[in-house]
């Protein structure tokens, strides 16, 4: 079992006081396969086009929840939940969307929402991350997936995007294609300015007000996880809960502490930073020195729903009010932590 890690350095990240691993994907001979494979099978290189165009005012975006009488320092965020596809999209691509939504953390909004409405912001994608994916750096493009790529374009390349989960996904969770022709750049950005940056803009105003008010910030990025993947350490029992922090680089470890000593005391098993520590959103807003922090947090998913179906299961509700009163618990900390 082996390690991959993406180092970021301060003179290229400033807000952050040291060299630090933004994420650590760890890989099993299984695992590693799938990346062979992904980058053997590559995007559809065929004379196909797709040129659609999406008319995005008939869109809802995102979801917006006790926003206006903020009652604690910390913001929740649910990237991943959206189950929305432009019908321009369907009509083009030849994956149903019932396989299409292998993709989604299914229900992650639904589970946390108890906890916004004791007065903590919630923001949650409407719109499936099969479309575009906001936990993702907007350049995080596969250039190879254009008809049009331009020639002085903006990439950024990494691991993610060479198994076909940059911005824009290219395959499924069964490894699958999900277009079997090429993308045309200028609808791809198109995307990007009315989902990507419409959610990102909204996430962003609601910590503006939070630290204006509080006078700091946390962010809580909530995610699901495959349950194959939770016994992927090999552990005398499956990861329920997963807290990431960059390594203890994106918050305080007072913080991460409190919310993985809340969540065992449910007798939860909650690992830190593996298999996940933090992806964009995690990354991108965290600024422990003007005191904005962030932390993303994975539950496996076969806790609380049938996978294979994308249904809830007859746990749903113990573990949605388990998790809020951890979140609940967790803000009013910060209350305490900011005195």
């Amino acid at each position: 079992m082996g390690a991959v890690f993406l180092l970021f350095s301060q003179a290229a990240f400033p807000h952050f006081p040291t060299i630090f691993v933004m994420e650590k994907l760890i890989i099993s001979r299984y695992n590693l396969q799938d990346i062979i494979d992904s980058e053997a099978k590559g995007p559809a290189l065929t004379e196909k086009k797709f040129d659609f165009t999406v008319d995005y005012k008939k869109l809802k975006i995102f979801d917006e929840y006790n926003s206006k009488d903020i009652l604690f320092p910390l913001v929740l965020s649910s990237p991943h939940s959206g189950q929305t596809f432009p019908e321009e999209f369907l009509n083009a691509v030849t994956m149903p969307a019932d396989i299409l939504r292998s993709n989604e953390d299914s229900f992650v909004d639904e589970l946390i929402l108890p906890a916004s409405n004791t007065g903590i912001p919630l923001v949650s994608m409407n719109i499936s991350r099969a479309f575009v994916d906001v936990n993702r750096d907007k350049i995080e493009i596969d250039p190879k997936m254009y008809y049009n790529y331009p020639s002085q374009g903006d990439v950024q390349g990494g691991i993610r995007c060479r198994v076909g989960l940059g911005v824009v996904h290219r395959i499924n969770a069964k490894r699958e294609n999900i277009y079997d022709g090429l993308l045309d750049y200028h609808e791809v950005q198109e995307r990007i300015k009315y989902v990507y940056d419409v959610y990102h803009k909204k996430l962003q105003q609601l910590i503006d007000k939070t630290l204006k008010k509080f006078g700091f910030c946390f962010v809580l990025d909530c995610h699901s996880m495959p349950s194959k993947i939770c016994s992927v350490m090999q552990e005398s029992r499956p990861i329920d809960f997963c807290l990431g922090t960059l390594f203890d680089q994106s918050c305080p470890l007072e913080m991460s502490d409190f919310m993985k000593n809340s969540l065992e005391n449910f007798d939860y098993k909650v690992s830190a930073n593996c298999p996940y520590s933090g992806a964009f959103i995690t990354f991108n807003y965290c600024q422990p020195r003007k005191k904005i922090y962030t932390m993303q947090l994975e539950m496996n998913r076969g806790l609380y729903m049938a996978e294979d179906v994308h249904k809830k299961n007859n746990k749903f509700q113990k573990i949605s009010s388990d998790l809020c009163s951890s979140i609940e618990a967790f803000a009013n900390f910060l209350l305490d932590f900011k005195k």
